[in-house]
């Protein structure tokens, strides 16, 4: 089965797309679906050395969702874009997961109205891999549910720790609540409410974690909402290029910081790739019926291909399919209705988040309904 990938999305599409598949397909033997503009995506294979062939299909799309594009507009007005064409040859079977580089909002929304979620779960959540002692910690949500409830959080652990255990191997997750405090008594009342929820599910639960856990190799998964989870991504984030920088600048002050360099560049090398997120590739959205993998714009081709890595994982470890049978084992009370709420909560959520300003030529998106079957992308 293929990876469709969007050819057209991120700061450097199509060259460093293109060639990140092309070397995923290389590489580890994944089938990849190239989308976008056929005659950009043939001149950058050929620069790259490669062709169409069975490890390596194009499908054609005419239009782009740029990067600062309201994604509630695009996809009304672009059904032939690159990441919508990529959705729907997942809808059909073609393709078991998106990887994209491109306008995030478009990518969640697609996955909402294009995909649907899976059965049992009311919210999608972003999973990301942060560095930290002897592996990753895996942490979700990172930024698609500002507003959670207990329900949502407990959703979130159980499929951050089927993913952890049969996307990353680990053995045994242990999962964690964020928190700003080990006691039972710290949180909210919606950390609380589902702090006592996981304490009853059989998962290896450890209960109320703090920031520094997050690097410190405590636990495997930790669970917040997506406004606290992506503040924190972005404040690691924003510390390890600091750091990076401060110790190139210490090692170039004077003679003997360089020899110091020479002496420990080897360790130095090791460090900096831990900290790179292109070693990780992509934070992929859980929950949605089929897989998105979400790349950071400015991708490198390293980087997609181990965006393009992670969702073979994630196919071949069944993880959409062990979260369905996962949450219909746990009690009618702690299951989602159905999977429609939360989709029109999200789409509602990303209407809000992405509408565009009073000073533009957009008119303003109105209010927060979904869109009704005749306005949603085919």
């Amino acid at each position: 089965m293929y990876i469709a990938v969007d050819a057209m999305g991120g700061d450097h599409a199509p060259q460093a797309v293109v060639e990140g598949a092309f070397l995923a397909a290389q590489e580890y033997g994944i089938a990849v679906l190239l989308v976008g503009d056929r005659e950009q995506i043939l001149r950058e294979l050929t620069r790259v050395g490669g062709k169409e062939s069975a490890l390596v299909a194009i499908r054609h799309a005419t239009e782009i969702i740029e990067m600062g594009e309201s994604p509630v507009a695009a996809l009304r007005r672009k059904p032939d874009s690159s990441l919508q064409v990529a959705f729907r040859a997942v809808k059909a079977g073609e393709a078991g997961a998106v990887v994209s580089a491109g306008n995030t909002g478009a990518m969640l929304a697609l996955a909402v109205t294009i995909l649907g979620n899976l059965s049992g779960v009311d919210r999608p959540a972003i999973v990301t891999a942060i560095p930290a002692q002897h592996g990753f910690t895996y942490l979700l949500d990172a930024g698609a549910n500002i507003d959670c409830k207990p329900l949502h959080l407990v959703q979130f652990a159980i499929m951050g720790e089927i993913y952890a255990r049969m996307a990353r191997e680990v053995p045994s997750p242990r999962v964690g609540v964020l928190s700003n405090g080990e006691e039972d008594s710290k949180g909210t009342d919606v950390t609380r409410a589902a702090h006592e929820m996981l304490k009853k599910l059989p998962m290896h639960y450890v209960g109320y974690v703090e920031g520094r856990d997050l690097n410190n190799g405590k636990v495997d998964v930790v669970v917040t909402d997506g406004f606290t989870g992506n503040v924190a991504l972005k404040t690691m984030e924003g510390f390890a290029s600091f750091l990076i920088g401060q110790l190139r600048t210490l090692f170039t002050a004077r003679w003997q910081n360089k020899l110091a360099y020479f002496l420990l560049r080897n360790s130095f090398t090791d460090l900096r790739a831990m900290l790179d997120p292109s070693e990780v590739g992509g934070a992929p959205l859980l929950g949605t019926d089929g897989l998105a993998i979400i790349a950071h714009g400015s991708s490198s081709p390293k980087a997609i291909k181990n965006a393009i890595r992670v969702a073979d994982q994630s196919i071949r470890g069944g993880v959409n399919r062990q979260i369905v049978e996962t949450l219909h084992t746990l009690p009618e009370t702690m299951l989602a209705p159905s999977g429609v709420r939360g989709g029109r909560r999200l789409w509602a959520q990303i209407k809000e988040r992405f509408r565009p300003s009073r000073d533009t030529h957009e008119h303003p998106t109105p209010a927060v309904e979904p869109p009704t079957e005749e306005e949603k992308p085919s």
